[in-house]
């Protein structure tokens, strides 16, 4: 696997779809801080780590009705391109309604709290 990242956001998109309250993915500390994001922000219910020689990071997915709160995940970063942006220019996701998660020198964090700290980086995904 080249981009686990993408991995990841693919495993949730799918756990979404097909309604599922959970998903496993293996377990990296990007991934762990990015579904850590996610729960900040309202889009899943819970992140746990589970597993002690093999870890992984247990997501219960969010619902209303038969509806997932996550309508759409979106690799903006990738291993052959990366996207790096200033505190200025970190990008606003269907006006406001969605999130960009960014990884900046602080850690993993929504691009609403980048701009308070005013902090830039990488923009990771958009998430609405």
């Amino acid at each position: 696997m080249t981009d686990a990242i993408s991995d990841m956001l693919t495993r949730i998109r799918n756990a979404g779809r097909a309604l599922l309250p959970t998903v496993q993915i293996p377990h990296s500390r990007v991934k762990e801080s990015i579904a850590k994001v996610l729960k900040q922000e309202g889009y899943v219910a819970d992140v746990s780590i589970e597993g002690n020689p093999r870890k992984t990071i247990k997501v219960r997915l969010k619902y209303q009705g038969k509806k997932p709160v996550i309508e759409g995940l979106r690799r903006v970063s990738r291993p052959g391109l990366r996207n790096y942006v200033g505190a200025t220019e970190i990008p606003r996701v269907l006006g406001g309604l969605g999130v960009a998660v960014v990884s900046t020198s602080e850690g993993v964090m929504s691009g609403n709290q980048a701009r308070q700290k005013n902090i830039g980086g990488e923009v990771i995904c958009y998430v609405w």
